[in-house]
């Protein structure tokens, strides 16, 4: 079906240094495809009402290991999803010092209901820590979504 909304979207680049104790949009640069041309500026818009499947994945760099947790979220006209972890912390009684994390996946997968010209963001989020967290750029941070019923 050629006018069945469907996208995949990536960064284009790193975006760094994530502000600390806020929800930040997820710099999309690079649509892979747009079959619907209803992706722009980092959000989707929903052309007609439905069911949608949408996920999220994002590949973080230098997460803090003083930071509480860190959370991905999608959010949408009726309801925000998330998946939030908790941040590791020193485990000074197994001999482990405090380490930041080189690399970590968040990934988020959620049928959502949506109505006509509802919009969905990927946004991420951390608490604490140091503001030095990362995205991979184009490696392992994506956004996609279609229309399934």
């Amino acid at each position: 079906k050629p006018l069945q909304p469907a996208f995949l979207a990536r960064p284009a680049s790193q975006q760094a240094n994530f502000a600390i104790n806020a929800s930040v949009a997820v710099a999309m640069g690079d649509e892979v495809y747009d079959q619907n041309a209803d992706f722009a500026s980092n959000v989707f818009t929903a052309p007609v009402t439905g069911k949608y499947q949408l996920n999220a994945s994002i590949r973080l760099a230098n997460v803090d290991s003083a930071s509480t947790y860190v959370y991905l979220q999608i959010n949408t006209a009726n309801r925000d999803y998330y998946n939030v972890i908790t941040v590791p912390r020193d485990h000074a009684s197994a001999g482990v010092t405090s380490y930041d994390l080189t690399y970590w996946n968040l990934s988020i997968s959620v049928i959502a209901d949506m109505d006509a010209n509802d919009t969905a963001i990927m946004k991420f989020g951390y608490a604490g820590g140091t503001q030095q967290v990362d995205t991979s750029g184009s490696g392992g941070t994506v956004f996609s979504g279609a229309l399934i019923c």
